[in-house]
């Protein structure tokens, strides 16, 4: 979105009027807020390291930062304003009570003055890869626009949507939380006309009772999307559709609250969009969806129900799955999301990006039909799992001993439960190892092991850093 700067007060003016956080107007006498000069805005920006000439700029605060530091260095570097919480020195600063408010305000005013329909997406694991199936689906005959990477909190999903690209005429936004409330205040400002749901599961379980409470902040989603309907600008009210997987229990009883359209999705034998005839090789995955045949380079079941959230999408935009088979055969993932690396005669399952309980089992799948003469799997400790930590990794402990895994290594804290839990369930003790670090013991450890033949699956969360050893090991 392209806008003249005082256009774009204006529409904060205006943003305070219809939303919760009113924006403060200039006073006569408030030098900082002058506006000396009328550019574009050309895009947005809440980091001055990535800021491009004609960028907005909200200086916001956070827990180790506070953008105002950092306004004087976005006007050098090219920003056609600062939007701030007090007044500074200079010009092109518009002064507001909330910089947070004035970004989410201005995002939810662009989107109801948006011609185009948003895709909302939210799930335990899987978001982000999916995400980027839908969309490209949905590309096969619509101009798209997407969430880049995994801008999906109270900040990105602003972001993204402001940046959707002016042609675009759907817009693909992940939705993630840590709290009960925080998807349904994303999405009353996305204001999403489908809503998708991936799965249920451990992640951020630590900020809830149990994984019923995760279900409920999930399903957030799906309560507020008939509340969001006809609220956009000159616009008819359009139908709502749940996209949901089938294979979840939990998600699938979403369906029973949304007195809209229903598309479900997975392999389960009543899903509206079901793959059928799956056939695991090394080179992907073969299926079958309403008599027409797929091929993907993506591994597993997890990788297919990915798929299959995008043709569901596809299905409520009507495009019919045959237009497909070009777009399932080309979508690639994403850096460390299940990336299948082959080096100096060995497998390397690259899937470091983040980890939980459900994805670890899923990718551990993906191990055991890897054929190799060894299977091996480097497994980081689980984060952000709370009062389960203990248990859910003695779960996956059992999990990798029961699917024949030859080699265990868990890395760092809680992930020691794993390792105990393996031996228990009947691994050789010489066959499992525990480490504190990934970088220094584990890789070198993992580095002597490895031979050729043998298949390796490096997984953890983003604090653990996984791939410092699968860097050695490769090195």
């Amino acid at each position: 979105m392209i806008l003249a700067l005082s256009e774009v007060w204006r529409t904060l003016q205006r943003a305070a009027a219809n939303f919760s956080s009113p924006c403060a107007e200039l006073s006569a006498e408030a030098d900082s807020g002058t506006l000396k000069r009328a550019p574009l805005v050309t895009g947005w920006s809440v980091d001055t390291r990535t800021l491009s000439p004609g960028d907005l700029f909200f200086a916001l605060r956070g827990p180790n930062h506070d953008g105002h530091a950092y306004a004087a260095l976005a006007l050098q570097r090219g920003a056609a304003a600062v939007v701030v919480e007090h007044p500074l020195p200079g010009a092109n600063f518009l002064v507001v009570p909330d910089s947070l408010a004035a970004l989410q305000n201005l995002a939810a005013y662009a989107r109801q003055h948006w011609g185009g329909r948003i895709v909302g997406i939210t799930g335990s694991a899987g978001k982000t890869t999916a995400k980027d199936a839908i969309a490209h689906m949905l590309a096969v005959e619509l101009p798209v626009g997407k969430t880049v990477g995994n801008f999906n909190n109270h900040v990105g999903v602003p972001l993204s949507l402001l940046r959707l690209p002016d042609e675009s005429r759907v817009g693909v936004l992940e939705m993630g939380m840590n709290h009960a409330g925080e998807i349904r205040a994303l999405a009353a400002i996305a204001t999403p006309d489908i809503g998708v749901v991936t799965n249920v599961g451990y992640a951020h379980v630590e900020a809830f009772d149990s994984i019923d409470g995760v279900a409920l902040a999930k399903r957030e989603l799906i309560e507020g999307l008939v509340e969001w309907t006809g609220r956009r600008t000159g616009q008819e009210a359009c139908p709502t559709t749940a996209v949901l997987n089938a294979d979840d229990p939990r998600v699938l009883r979403f369906r029973e609250i949304h007195p809209g359209r229903t598309i479900t999705f997975g392999l389960s034998d009543g899903a509206d969009v079901r793959a059928t005839d799956l056939v695991f090789t090394a080179e992907g995955t073969r299926f079958r969806v309403d008599g027409v045949d797929f091929h993907t380079t993506l591994a597993g079941r997890h990788g297919v129900l990915n798929l299959l959230a995008g043709m569901a999408v596809a299905r409520a935009f009507e495009i019919p799955p045959e237009r497909l088979r070009d777009a399932v055969a080309t979508f690639t993932i994403g850096k460390m999301r299940g990336e299948r690396l082959e080096r100096n005669g060995f497998i390397v399952w690259n899937d470091c990006y983040n980890s939980n309980p459900e994805a670890v089992r899923a990718m551990l799948d993906v191990l055991r039909s890897t054929r190799a003469r060894r299977h091996i799997a480097v497994l980081g400790e689980m984060l952000e799992l709370g009062h389960a930590a203990e248990f859910q990794h003695r779960q996956v402990g059992r999990w990798a001993a029961e699917s024949g895994v030859d080699a265990l290594i868990a890395v760092s804290g809680a992930a020691r439960f794993m390792a105990e839990e393996a031996v228990r369930a009947g691994m050789p003790p010489q066959s499992v190892h525990f480490f504190e670090h990934s970088e220094g013991a584990a890789g070198g450890f993992v580095k002597q092991l490895v031979q050729p033949g043998d298949a390796i699956l490096f997984k953890g969360s983003r604090g653990v850093r996984i791939e410092l050893a699968m860097e050695k090991v490769l090195a």
